[in-house]
């Protein structure tokens, strides 16, 4: 299939809505992994997310250039192209933009996908993240108003995050503490300025204990509860019943059973990126160390071909990695849920 139209992408988040699952949101930094991931979504018979940081952006346009916007819109190029071969549907989102990148990334990238809708094409994107958690409340939602009237010209999803994801990603580090635990009143704050999709669509990435970075299952203290309390006191005010559709950060640690009661609480998206990292690595890994006299010329000689040869072990690792991705679509539910069937 192509990548989702933007119908396509509000019936994916509707379907999971409405039946209580999730989709994985995979990390991507090359097409190798981006191959991986879509692998992974079709042979679990899952549609997904395949999302690209700031970093991993910078690094798909050449180590050497680091241009967000073109390493993007070459990700973007490539996803269009080979997700025609598979039978399940992918978006494409932009991952954590904070403020001091936005004009580098997330706004160049809105005004391409304006000028596609504007000649009757669809986004190059189908969503985009501003992350507004190191900002003031007011600030952070005033941005993402401003956002969410061009995203929802451009036909795109708009995605923030109300309170602070700890650990560390991309560069972006925050302290585990307090602030780790969105409010009522947050949310409160957040249908004020955004409303509840009659302003254009978003994601709402409320946290609940949330940590970037490796953890040990149950090493993360998480509140799933919190999740409950802000739907239910936010839907009673607006009279919609759970009125966020909410995306789960920093899932690394997690148990499966925090992970399903956060699904139960309307998360329709959870970032998946560490753990698909190790699952890529570690069969090159297994590769080089097996191979060893292979992939090296050792004492003057000629080395293997076939060993050293990045094919060899590339497919081990989009092998391994897809495998992990299905892994995610088992513990989020999506398994099996694609609108193709």
């Amino acid at each position: 299939m192509p990548i989702a139209t933007p119908e396509v992408y509000a019936q994916m988040l509707d379907k999971a809505k409405q039946n209580r699952f999730a989709y994985p949101a995979i990390n991507v930094s090359s097409s190798q992994t981006l191959n991986a991931a879509i692998r992974g979504f079709a042979e679990a018979g899952s549609d997904g997310i395949i999302q690209v940081s700031t970093g991993g952006a910078d690094y798909l346009s050449g180590p050497t250039i680091k241009n967000m916007v073109s390493g993007s819109v070459a990700l973007a190029a490539y996803a269009h192209e080979v997700a025609k071969n598979y039978p399940v549907n992918i978006a494409l989102h932009t991952d954590h933009c904070p403020k001091d990148k936005l004009e580098g990334f997330v706004r160049p990238l809105l005004e391409i996908s304006a000028e596609r809708v504007a000649r009757g094409e669809n986004p190059l994107f189908q969503s985009h993240m501003w992350d507004g958690s190191a900002v003031p409340l007011a600030e952070n939602l005033e941005i993402a108003k401003e956002l969410l009237a061009k995203t929802a010209a451009a036909k795109i999803v708009l995605e923030i995050e109300v309170g602070v994801v700890g650990g560390e990603e991309d560069g972006v580090a925050n302290e585990i503490n307090e602030k780790l635990y969105t409010t009522v009143e947050d949310g409160l704050a957040t249908v004020e300025a955004l409303g509840t999709g009659e302003h254009g669509r978003y994601l709402t990435a409320l946290t609940f204990g949330n940590v970037h970075g490796v953890y040990k299952p149950g090493a993360v203290k998480l509140r799933p509860e919190i999740l409950a309390e802000i739907q239910d006191q936010v839907g009673a005010k607006v009279g919609k019943e759970r009125p966020f559709d909410l995306v789960f950060h920093g899932g690394s640690g997690s148990t499966l059973e925090e992970i399903r009661a956060a699904v139960d609480h309307g998360v329709i998206k959870m970032n998946v990126d560490t753990d698909t990292q190790y699952a890529f690595t570690r069969p090159a890994v297994a590769h080089m160390f097996t191979n060893y006299d292979g992939v090296l010329k050792v004492d003057g000689e000629v080395g293997n071909k076939k060993a050293y040869d990045p094919r060899a072990w590339g497919k081990a690792a989009e092998e391994g990695m897809a495998k992990r991705v299905g892994e995610a679509c088992e513990s989020l539910r999506s398994t099996g849920t694609s609108l193709n069937g």
